[in-house]
């Protein structure tokens, strides 16, 4: 049985998640961790908890979803994984970096990269990537069937979808990647978005406005 716990992190508001089970193994996905005091909570909530981090994994390598990967890395000795897609946003961060304080040397690029089907193994539990642009290029999901969850980052939220403004969004393609990867689960999956409340696959087929 997955336990979960969700943290909002940044000015931005990011869904940070730590999942674990009874083998207290976890993982952290999209530490948006930027301040010491971000950095505080999300390893106090570890330690207390009596957990031990086994991957780090982000849904997309926009800015706001990776501000704390140098430190989740350096602290618990663990690589970063990501869809190899977003190579455009770790080779050409350094702008965005700037606009939270940054150098070049606080990003960094993932060390293990995940493809559409994978799964992530930890403890007893297992959630398959799925691959889904159009917020951006390397967004993929992760879905629990078990559980019935799905963590999706940008792609879907609460009767919204992600923007398609920045470099490599497109309408069409977020549009395709919902209906097909995401309005195949099942109607009663939660969905988990990489900000804002949580929703369900169901609600969203019926009352999203822009699909």
């Amino acid at each position: 049985m997955a336990n979960m716990q969700i943290f909002q992190f940044n000015s931005f508001q990011v869904n940070t998640f730590v999942i674990w089970d009874e083998t207290k193994e976890c993982i952290i996905i999209d530490p948006g961790c930027l301040s010491e005091t971000e950095c505080n909570v999300l390893t106090r909530f570890i330690a207390d908890n009596q957990l031990r981090p086994v991957r780090l994994i982000n849904t997309h390598y926009h800015i706001d979803h990776i501000l704390g990967n140098k430190y989740v890395k350096e602290y618990y000795k663990l690589p970063v994984e990501a869809h190899q897609g977003g190579r455009a946003f770790w080779e050409n961060g350094s702008f965005w970096a700037a606009n939270f304080g940054l150098g070049e040397d606080d990003l960094v690029a993932p060390d293990v990269y995940l493809k559409d089907g994978d799964e992530i193994k930890f403890g007893n539990l297992s959630l398959k990537v799925l691959y889904t642009p159009g917020h951006a290029d390397g967004s993929i999901c992760f879905y629990n069937k078990t559980d019935g969850y799905v963590i999706v980052g940008d792609v879907l939220f609460h009767t919204s979808i992600g923007r398609t403004d920045l470099p490599t969004g497109n309408y069409d393609i977020l549009k395709q990647s919902i209906t097909e990867k995401l309005f195949t689960l099942p109607d009663e999956t939660v969905v988990y978005p990489g900000h804002g409340p949580k929703t369900t696959i169901g609600f969203e087929k019926i009352n999203n406005p822009f699909l």
